[in-house]
């Protein structure tokens, strides 16, 4: 059967097919699609092999990434954790894939990669070989909110919550610009903290823009200070933990411990199931043992490539440690404009 090629910003038998789609998710969406678009200049773009004027019945969204530092190359989805291919049939799925190769073979593409949710649900051809694996943490929210909070580690979780409760922290709620200027304040001193650029302000605005009341922007402050803030994003049943930022001199306020109990919250309230913690690299012990104590369930995350890259997986070279140590010296302003530049050529 022949592969076709759809805008799923355009085309309205994407976000029909997503609606009622069981393993669509928010980075599926032309919304988050269209703020990647705006921000970086992506090219979005989705296979099928469902031909023109049929209701979809299966589809893997991509980007298409056009950097002369990083090269050409198409990857299923940029700056997400996970985007599953949307496709059920064996054999769809291997025509896709077919697709897949015949156009990174044809074009001057460097790689197409993968990253699905549930890798082990689908049967991808062995060209397409594992380029890295990592760990995602989601938390269960069929309880009751009571029963969530019990199974929170006693000593790391809930009488850091209680504590922060003691320390009469204000919060807002919200999506706003003054909220955004908040949060992305916390954000320079922690990714300064770990000598890396913070990603442009503009990508905040534009999911702000694109994705209205799916993303909600949590602040902590402490005498009219900000501590602590996070932005979750929501989509039908699952609420994710897409970024977190505290100021490091107030730590002990447990900022995003209270933010993230009251975003858990709300997401029950709202009807949700699953909360999504994000994904962790192998070697972050820390943030692994973090998310490990709310309880939340472990699964591995495989990401696939076609052609395998050169070297098979890597842990971070050379180039990145010597970055770091330049990050680690820049005034603000300079880091801001590097990470300006730089992460359209990273996703």
């Amino acid at each position: 059967m022949p592969v076709h090629e759809i805008d799923p910003i355009r085309d309205p038998r994407w976000p029909a097919f997503l609606k009622r789609h069981p393993e669509a998710s928010i980075f599926h969406t032309p919304e988050w699609l269209h703020a990647l678009q705006r921000t970086y200049a992506y090219q979005p773009v989705v296979y099928t092999t469902t031909p023109p004027g049929h209701p979809l019945a299966n589809g893997i969204a991509f980007c298409r990434i056009a950097s002369r530092l990083t090269g050409k190359r198409l990857v299923s989805m940029p700056f997400t954790d996970h985007c599953q291919p949307l496709v059920h049939e064996p054999s769809a799925l291997s025509e896709l894939c077919c697709g897949l190769q015949h156009t990174s073979d044809q074009m001057p593409w460097k790689y197409v990669e993968l990253r699905p949710l549930d890798a082990a649900s689908l049967k991808l051809p062995e060209v397409f070989h594992i380029s890295k694996s990592s760990v995602l943490h989601t938390l269960n929210l069929s309880s009751d909110c009571g029963k969530i909070f019990q199974n929170f580690h006693k000593s790391c979780v809930q009488r850091r919550i209680r504590h922060a409760e003691r320390e009469h922290l204000t919060y807002e709620v919200g999506r706003s610009e003054a909220l955004l200027a908040k949060f992305y304040g916390l954000q320079l001193v922690m990714r300064q903290k770990h000598q890396l650029p913070p990603q442009p302000i503009a990508w905040f605005r534009h999911l702000i823009d694109c994705l209205g009341e799916h993303l909600t922007i949590r602040v902590a402050s402490k005498d009219a200070k900000p501590v602590a803030s996070i932005i979750t994003l929501s989509y039908k049943q699952t609420t994710i933990y897409k970024y977190g930022c505290s100021d490091p001199a107030h730590y002990r306020l447990s900022g995003i411990i209270a933010l993230l109990w009251q975003a858990i919250q709300a997401a029950k309230q709202n009807g949700a199931v699953q909360f999504d913690m994000g994904r962790s690299e192998c070697h972050q012990t820390g943030l692994l043992r973090f998310k490990d104590r709310w309880g939340a369930s472990r699964s591995c995350l495989t990401y696939y490539r076609y052609p395998q890259a050169a070297g098979g997986m890597r842990e971070e070279g050379w180039q990145m440690r010597l970055g770091r140590q330049v990050f680690a010296r820049m005034p603000e302003r300079l880091l801001m404009a590097t990470g300006k530049l730089l992460y359209k050529h990273i996703g």
